[in-house]
């Protein structure tokens, strides 16, 4: 197989990945709704994630604390994977099992909503994440993959991509974070300006 050729395989796979996450709307809707709804009562998002879904949780929450398309004031979203003191001590200290749990405990308030990010929906502290969120009334949901995991049956709201590719599964996950940014924005800042 040619180079090329695997570059417009990926692509094609990509695509239709991507064409089959369609089947999840009726759920990103609902996501984006139930975020809307705690940001006008004054609560806010908590992301969480390893890897490059720790990447995903990070930019979930800048696109709202910062923008997405529109210039509008900030939204008030926290990623529990940034800050390198409360990772390195909560690891150290309780487990890395423990990293995100312990700073659920420490943020959570009723009200709030809690996007865990897992590909596998197995890992150890983003379900323990999701577990603490409970205790919290926080409420929960899963970006997850194919089968969804643990993470399907522990969270309120699953959007399970349709694939066993780590890579196509992170590729519509930020797909869907940009789709709900946009809900977002849409729905509580529509005269705002677009920044571009």
């Amino acid at each position: 197989m040619s180079k090329q050729q695997l570059i417009k395989d990926q692509l094609r796979e990509s695509a239709g990945v991507l064409e089959a996450t369609a089947a999840q709307a009726p759920v990103i809707e609902t996501v984006g709704q139930l975020l809307v709804e705690a940001f006008k009562k004054g609560n806010k998002l908590m992301t969480c994630g390893n890897g490059g879904s720790a990447c995903d949780a990070q930019n979930f929450a800048d696109e709202l604390v910062g923008r997405f398309r529109r210039n509008r004031p900030g939204l008030p979203a926290l990623s529990l994977t940034v800050n390198s003191s409360d990772l390195t001590s909560i690891g150290n200290d309780f487990g890395f099992e423990k990293i995100f749990e312990r700073q659920l405990e420490a943020h959570a308030k009723p009200g709030d909503v809690l996007v865990a990010i897992s590909t596998s929906g197995n890992s150890p502290n983003v379900l323990r994440a999701v577990e603490a969120a409970k205790k919290a009334k926080v409420t929960t949901v899963g970006l997850t993959g194919k089968t969804g995991g643990k993470l399907k049956g522990a969270v309120d709201h699953a959007i399970c991509i349709p694939s066993e590719s780590v890579a196509r599964i992170q590729e519509a996950h930020i797909t869907v974070i940009q789709i709900l940014c946009e809900l977002i924005e849409g729905a509580m800042f529509p005269d705002a300006p677009k920044a571009h």
